[in-house]
């Protein structure tokens, strides 16, 4: 890492072409700065003026906010996904000339993007536009953290780039981005469902109730896909403004990738790092909300003394704790589970924290922890074979690891369910839930009718 302490743009670029001159190959410069405080969203919306994918990443609960627009570097990979992109960054990292005064998480050079759930399986032409890895280093990004806003320029000088010139174009947008839009235009309703065969799916489900009755494996999880047709094109921020106010405490998050946009809001995190110190959470086992204070405490109570739900949620547990002491030292597990509510459904809910020893990086982490028996199943392997022999779609990015990561060993991935993928006037949707030799295929379809609401109730909700 080249570390900067000027803080001119124009010094910065000056730099950033003697050394691209010097190396004979582009040089990319992070500067960041402190801004007045503007909407994320709004930042989000107006990046569609420069044509060019856009990312987003929300945690409701801690008021913190992620928008980048553009690309300065494009990190893709298809086979040993998580090495080739541990690798990847530390190059960059090493090779970049970064100005970041802050500690705070989020700024300086970050880059966002995710996976997909399983890279062996070929990808469908409905997930083409998105590698089974790929992150991006936003051309622009903004920051938001409670009441503070950071801006972040990322870009690849060249050595026969004009530093003022190259100012001038980087000033003219970020004016344009910083304040263009006043409002989030209004998106289009939902105008029809198609469910793929879901009579076809819970036949896979009595089935695999079977296969772990012959002893093949413990719990297999399996999704499904309703399809929506909309009565126009969506509007992502719009989808993102009304899932930020309809899901709290969850991760609201938005990847563009050539006019398709993987869309969603999970609560579940994968693993959270600040500096060394890590922190994996288990949800596992859903129920719905009550409509009333005294059903939703009923349900609640009854969600953690159920035996298959609490059975599903120790598996997760101990399987996160084995992880994690992979790869670190200091794990701490709480004896029990407590209840997580959201707007929609309530999960039961462990917190897993620890200490991240020399030597690894959250990519170990990911790789250990993906996938969880929450998205794949018990054991992991029997799981996912028969998930690729029987699943009835390419899962794509669906219930992978989304995140974010920063030049300050700070970083975030959430399991990516809750989600869609929209395309045009059509969104994707995907729902999931885990068979255990008890599972019935009425009850098991019922779930993911719950699952689905999230995504549903937003998009019906653009009128």
């Amino acid at each position: 890492m080249i570390e900067v302490k000027e803080t001119s743009l124009q010094s910065m670029l000056d730099k950033a072409i003697d050394e691209a001159k010097e190396k004979q190959t582009s040089q990319l410069m992070s500067i960041t700065k402190k801004i007045h405080k503007i909407d994320p969203l709004l930042f989000f919306e107006a990046g569609k003026k420069l044509a060019v994918d856009r990312t987003f990443w929300s945690s409701t609960a801690e008021d913190f906010h992620i928008a980048g627009v553009g690309s300065a570097f494009h990190l893709k990979a298809e086979s040993n996904r998580l090495e080739q992109a541990e690798t990847s960054w530390q190059k960059l990292l090493d090779e970049a000339m970064i100005h970041n005064p802050y500690e705070t998480p989020g700024t300086g050079l970050v880059t966002m993007g995710g996976m997909s759930f399983d890279p062996t399986t070929r990808k469908s032409a409905l997930w083409k536009n998105f590698s089974h890895l790929s992150f991006t280093v936003p051309n622009f990004m903004l920051t938001q953290w409670d009441d503070t806003c950071y801006l972040t320029i990322n870009i690849q000088a060249g050595k026969n780039d004009d530093a003022s010139e190259l100012a001038d174009e980087l000033n003219e947008k970020e004016s344009m981005l910083l304040h263009h839009s006043t409002y989030l235009p209004e998106g289009a309703h939902i105008k029809a469902n198609q469910e793929i065969e879901p009579d076809e799916w819970k036949e896979k489900v009595k089935f695999a109730t079977d296969y772990i009755k012959d002893n093949n494996a413990d719990k297999i999880v399996l999704a499904r896909e309703l399809v929506v047709k909309l009565t126009d094109k969506a509007v992502a921020s719009s989808v993102l403004n009304k899932l930020i106010a309809q899901q709290p405490n969850s991760y609201v998050f938005a990847f563009e990738r050539n006019g398709d946009c993987f869309i969603g809001a999970s609560p579940e995190r994968l693993v959270r790092q600040d500096k060394k110190e890590v922190l994996s959470t288990c949800l596992a086992g859903t129920a719905p909300r009550g409509k009333t204070r005294a059903e939703d405490d009923r349900i609640g109570h009854s969600l953690f003394n159920d035996e298959k739900n609490r059975s599903e949620h120790d598996f997760v547990v101990q399987m996160i704790r084995q992880s994690m002491e992979h790869y670190c030292r200091a794990v701490h597990v709480p004896d029990k589970p407590v209840i997580y509510p959201l707007k929609n459904l309530q999960h039961l809910y462990t917190p897993v924290t620890a200490t991240l020893n020399e030597g690894y990086s959250i990519f170990d982490i990911i790789g250990k922890l993906h996938p969880t028996p929450a998205l794949g199943g018990v054991p992991r392997d029997e799981s996912l074979a028969f998930i690729r022999e029987h699943e009835q779609l390419d899962r794509g990015w669906y219930g992978a690891p989304v995140g974010w990561l920063d030049s300050n060993h700070n970083g975030e991935f959430a399991v990516a369910i809750r989600s869609g993928l929209i395309q045009g006037d059509q969104a994707s949707l995907f729902a999931g839930c885990g068979i255990v030799k008890d599972s019935n295929p009425e009850a098991e379809y019922d779930e993911t009718n719950i699952k689905f609401l999230p995504m549903l109730s937003v998009l019906e909700a653009e009128r």
